[in-house]
């Protein structure tokens, strides 16, 4: 699928010597605006977590939460980060906040309690859809929100189900998301499906190789999708023959083969705008070491962002 010409290679080459690496144009900015928001497992015997920003080329780590909380950032829109954080409240009950790529203007979103799940938006980022719950009974359900007034509306009720990392289609029409029938068997593991934006007419995408055994029953079979603009197909990340890589599937059901030849673990990831880059967690078989890395889409240039003995994960693109 990609294209690794000489063409390409020289291209690059020109690019990198010019000092213009990353200028490339999406959603009326080109990429010299973008930066990369990532979580970073700050202090484990506290279990903090804060949210970082960086430049492309790695530089200008700054921590933007500094709060002794579990914050995890799943989403941006333009200049705006969301995330979840557990801040004022129990240890791990979640609630969706917003703050700017510098951690200013923080702003609790909505009272609906959040699960741990990825998140999309729609009609220029005025509304989201997310993984909500009320309640201990009615968990993992899917829900449309208000971003400005905090308003929301649910869309699935089956109390016995999964549903998470919900994502829009691109004309906000439908919306893609992992689900399990049943999240308390583990016999049984989270397929992408689609459903309308009402959450009706639901339907299976992916279909995990029925004889592949390699993955333990929490292990990732369909990750959270994230929206490729260039090649139209949602990616996700599945542990398949042993390693976690990246696979894809359009919202029509046709599936893609692995999409990149990395060698480590495949994990959480977000595409530029434009789609030209990919970024990308990258860990060892233990899952003790994950480290941000950024990947050019056509020629294959991969470049590693973060170096240390902290969880560097989750890796999202804001301006």
């Amino acid at each position: 699928m990609r294209n690794k010409n000489l063409i390409h290679i020289i291209f690059f080459l020109l690019l990198v010597a010019g000092g213009i690496l990353f200028s490339a144009c999406g959603k009326k900015a080109d990429t010299t605006t973008l930066k990369i928001a990532y979580n970073v497992w700050e202090n484990k015997e506290t279990d903090d977590y804060e949210v970082y920003v960086m430049n492309l080329d790695g530089s200008g780590k700054k921590n933007i939460t500094n709060h002794p909380d579990v914050a995890w950032v799943y989403y941006a829109w333009e200049d705006k980060l969301y995330f979840i954080s557990d801040r004022d409240t129990c240890h791990r009950c979640f609630f969706l906040y917003e703050m700017d790529s510098e951690g200013n203007g923080i702003r609790k979103i909505t009272s609906l309690q959040l699960e741990d799940s990825w998140m999309g938006s729609r009609l220029n980022g005025k509304e989201m859809v997310i993984s909500g719950r009320i309640g201990s009974e009615m968990r993992y359900q899917l829900f449309l929100i208000d971003i400005e007034t905090g308003d929301f509306q649910q869309l699935t009720y089956d109390t016995t189900a999964l549903h998470r990392d919900p994502v829009f289609t691109p004309d906000g029409r439908q919306v893609v998301f992992a689900y399990k029938k049943d999240r308390k068997d583990r016999s049984t593991h989270e397929e992408l499906w689609i459903i309308e934006a009402d959450g009706k007419n639901p339907r299976q995408l992916t279909h995990y190789p029925p004889s592949d055994t390699t993955a333990e029953w929490n292990a990732y079979h369909a990750g959270p999708p994230r929206w490729h603009p260039g090649e139209q197909f949602f990616s996700y990340q599945s542990k398949q023959a042993g390693k976690y890589s990246l696979f894809a599937v359009t919202p029509e059901g046709q599936s893609y083969p692995r999409l990149t030849p990395l060698m480590q673990n495949e994990g959480w990831h977000d595409w530029s705008p434009d789609g030209k880059w990919l970024a990308i967690e990258l860990f060892d078989d233990a899952q003790t070491t994950f480290d941000i890395y950024l990947m050019n889409w056509k020629s294959g240039f991969l470049r590693q962002l973060t170096d240390s003995d902290q969880y560097e994960q989750a890796p999202v693109f804001v301006e």
